[in-house]
């Protein structure tokens, strides 16, 4: 199989680093023309001029804005008006115990996580529709369905993105356009490296090691018991983005390693 996106518009928030920064790769090897996203200028252009070093033929551009509020969704909205393919990937994560989460950090979690992709979905899927042609991908979580316990918030927010997946898929159907949820576990990004730092650096081991201890004892139920790199879950978001994805819609497609324990 090949997948080509040549004369696509791709948009993928989030994506300055992590999954985003991986699903925005992937589909520019793919011959998409990429939007980035990210909070701060410079980040982005960062992450583009990072992308070039590899294809360096690659149709980028990119926005800055916080996608965490109606203003920077427009922001986004006003840089690029239509789009063939979005992928929500903009999201917040962290530890805080349900009792001392307060409702300012609820709100919060709620419109980075939740509110825009909505925000954008509703912006882009009309044109998609008139084109008869549409991918939408929202990045889920292997929480939505185990909530951890020490991060309910978010849990709670990942859960409501692949619902709101489900029920797009729904509203589009027999338009030609496809919306799905993408469902990581623990990742080895640049975010977990961080919070591996210290281990890797007072054991010796290496990040991939490091980060299989991490599932071994947080994730006891993984059958793949590693970490999935970036990339890895970066071929399912742009096989869901392609052509090649279309008799799928209203999936929510694991890239979890086999954490959740069920059918």
């Amino acid at each position: 199989m090949k997948i080509d996106l040549s004369g696509k518009s791709a948009l993928v928030t989030g994506s300055t680093n992590g999954i985003g920064f991986a699903s925005a790769k992937g589909l520019a090897a793919c011959g998409a023309r990429v939007t980035l996203t990210g909070r701060k200028t410079e980040d982005v252009d960062a992450a583009i001029a990072e992308i070039r070093k590899s294809l360096p033929d690659a149709e980028l551009s990119g926005v800055a804005a916080d996608l965490g509020t109606a203003e920077g969704c427009e922001t986004v909205v006003k840089g690029l008006p239509d789009c063939d393919i979005l992928v929500n990937n903009a999201g917040i994560f962290g530890p805080v115990d349900f009792f001392e989460t307060e409702d300012a950090v609820w709100d919060k979690y709620w419109q980075v996580n939740v509110m825009s992709g909505m925000r954008l979905a509703r912006a882009y899927l009309p044109a998609m529709e008139k084109k008869g042609w549409g991918r939408v991908v929202f990045l889920g979580s292997e929480s939505s369905f185990n909530i951890p316990e020490d991060m309910v918030h978010y849990g709670v927010t990942k859960a409501a993105d692949v619902a709101l997946a489900r029920g797009l898929a729904k509203r589009m159907a027999g338009t030609g356009v496809t919306v799905n949820s993408v469902l990581p576990g623990p990742t080895l990004s640049d975010g977990m490296k961080a919070g591996l730092k210290d281990t890797v650096e007072s054991t010796g081991k290496s990040y991939e090691d490091a980060a299989a201890d991490f599932v071994a004892a947080n994730r006891p139920a993984s059958i793949l018991q590693r970490a999935p790199s970036t990339e890895e879950v970066a071929n399912m978001i742009v096989y869901a983005c392609s052509p090649l994805s279309s008799g799928t819609t209203g999936a929510s497609l694991r890239v979890e390693g086999g954490v959740i324990n069920s059918l």
